[in-house]
Formats: structure tokens, C-alpha cells, sequence
């Protein structure tokens, strides 16, 4: 089974080769039904990371694959097929230009594996932040909004806690100048935990620094804090977690494992997940990510874009 680290680790190697607030705090005005809300739909990098890796498809070439193969147009990158290329502003300057010639809007980059912003040590943190810089100038060159990074650090939760508050808020300084926002997704670990990291961000109190909520991911024992195989000693709840984080989303993230016979997700109740993001003040794009080993990737993004028009669409 390749996990999301030994991906990240293999996908880094081969770069250079690449031409809500919780229920108990619930406030009513911030999920307040809106009727003219429509569905917008982006794919997540990560959907298709097999097949990069496997050498099938190219990264580069990942605007066109979701425009021609499925219709999606908007995008999400992930910095691992990237790795190379990091501050070469030419590069993203050609990857902008195929976004355009596709008809695709580039939303976010999703940054793994560049130190912990929570990291206690003031000196490995600021090699962290500044780790980080890189990646928000290529989000602006690309036209995105934001790009997402991981609330991880070790130590106790109150040690991790306040080095976040400084590794965030200094990386939410630097990027707001160029107008890109921070977002952080359950990730695992104390990422995974609702409540903490959005008393976090509401500490924080910047407007560039706000939240992914991924419907899966919860898991509080293991780092990425995947959910699909059953494992996990100590999870959060996953509708809990993503009404905490709701009220701070400044993107959705549609993660999928398996879909039984009626094109249902076998682990996640799509109808509940969705009327809370319909029910709302969230109004961005859902991305899909499609995680899972059962379909091949071309079946789990399709099963998973179905099943969100179709849930979607049956919401009054």
C-alpha cells in the first residue's frame, strides 16, 4: 500500500525527472440556509497520484487531464510532484498558461513535507515558515487563492499550540501581502482534533488563515490521520470536525474511499456531510478526492463527482 508519506518521499526523489465551531459552541448564524448556493467542483492532485508515480500521466500536464477527462474545471496541486521546481517563477508561469489554454482556475497548492510550523524550536520553525514562502509565490503566479499546509509539531498539545500560533501567523503575514491565504487541513494528530485547532486559528484572528475540512482524515494517532482501513485507535468525529472547521473553510475537501452498487460511499454519509456545507456560510469549491484502492482512479473521481451532483442536488 503506498501511504501519502512514502508517496511524498518517492514523488520528491523523482521531481527533477518532471518535464464549525464544535455543536457544543454551535452558532446558528454562522449555518444559515441559502437557496442560491451552486455546486462547484475541483479535483485534488492527490486523486490521481498513482498514475503519476506510476509514469501514466504527467503532472504538468494535470489541467488539461481534469478538463478533458472530466470535466472539471478548477484544480487543486499538490507540491510533491512539484518538488523540483519549487521557485523556478518560469515554470509557474507555463503551468498558469496551461491552465488557461485548458479553461482551468487554479485554486490552492497543497504543501506537505516542508518542516513543522509547529515545530518548538524557534529555529527549526523559521526554517519551516521560510520553507513555505516558496510555495505561496507559486500560488500567486498560478492564480490561486491559497495554498494548504499541516498544523503538525511535537510535543505536548499546549507546546505545539503556541508554536503554531507564531509559525502561522508569521507564514499568514508573508503571504498576505500577495494576497494568499493560509488553510489548514485535518491532517492527523492534533490537526484532527476540531475544537483545538479552531481555537488556533480563532486566536490567530487573521483573515488569510482559515481552514480545508477533508470529510475523512480524523484519525488523532497517526500523522495524515487517514480513516479508510479501519485502524485507527482514537479518531475524531469526522461531522463533528468538519462543523467545527466549517465556519473557517475557505475550501471543501470531497474525500472518497469505496462506493457500493448504488454509487454511495461506503465510509462517509455524503447527505449529512453535504447538507451541513449546503446549510452553511461556506459558498467555494468542493474538491474531490478520490483515496481509495477498490476503483481505479478514473472510476473513484467519476463515482465521487456523480455522487456529489447527485446529493447536491437532492438538498432543499
Amino acid at each position: 500500500m503506498l501511504t501519502r508519506r512514502s508517496f511524498i518521499k518517492q514523488s520528491s526523489l523523482g521531481a527533477a525527472a518532471l518535464s464549525a465551531s464544535s455543536f457544543a459552541s454551535f452558532n446558528p448564524k454562522e449555518f444559515l440556509f441559502q437557496k442560491g448556493k451552486t455546486l462547484k467542483l475541483s479535483l485534488a492532485q492527490w486523486s490521481i497520484h498513482r498514475a503519476i508515480n506510476a509514469g501514466q500521466l504527467k503532472a504538468g500536464d494535470f489541467a488539461s487531464i481534469a478538463s478533458k477527462d472530466y470535466g472539471i474545471k478548477a484544480i487543486e496541486y499538490v507540491n510533491s510532484f512539484y518538488k523540483a521546481f519549487g521557485k523556478d517563477e518560469k515554470f509557474w508561469s507555463g503551468m498558469k498558461q496551461r491552465a488557461l489554454d485548458a479553461g482551468v482556475s487554479s485554486l490552492l497548492i497543497m504543501v506537505d513535507e516542508e518542516g513543522d510550523l509547529g515545530n518548538p524550536s524557534d529555529a527549526e520553525r523559521k526554517i519551516a515558515v521560510e520553507n513555505h514562502f516558496k510555495w505561496v509565490n507559486a500560488a500567486k503566479i498560478l492564480g490561486c487563492h491559497s495554498i494548504r499546509v499541516n498544523a503538525f509539531g511535537d510535543g505536548y498539545k499546549e507546546i505545539v499550540r503556541d508554536a503554531l500560533l507564531d509559525g502561522i501567523a508569521l507564514l499568514a503575514d508573508y503571504s498576505s501581502k500577495v494576497n494568499i491565504n493560509i488553510i489548514i487541513e485535518n491532517h492527523g494528530l492534533y490537526s484532527s482534533d476540531g475544537r483545538w485547532l479552531t481555537g488556533i486559528i480563532r486566536e490567530i484572528n487573521k483573515p488569510n488563515v482559515g481552514t480545508l475540512p477533508d470529510f475523512g482524515n480524523w484519525c488523532l494517532t497517526a500523522k495524515w490521520g487517514s480513516t479508510q482501513f479501519d485502524n485507527c485507535k482514537d479518531a475524531y468525529d469526522r461531522y463533528l470536525g468538519v462543523a467545527d472547521f466549517l465556519p473557517f473553510a475557505k475550501g471543501v475537501s470531497a474525500k472518497s474511499y469505496r462506493f457500493d452498487s448504488k454509487g454511495n460511499e461506503t465510509k462517509i454519509d455524503y447527505y449529512r456531510m453535504l447538507r451541513m456545507v449546503k446549510d452553511s456560510q461556506f459558498d467555494g469549491y468542493i474538491g474531490i478526492e478520490y483515496e481509495g484502492e477498490t476503483h481505479t482512479e478514473p472510476e473513484g473521481i467519476r463515482l465521487t463527482k456523480a455522487l456529489l451532483e447527485k446529493v447536491w442536488k437532492s438538498l432543499t
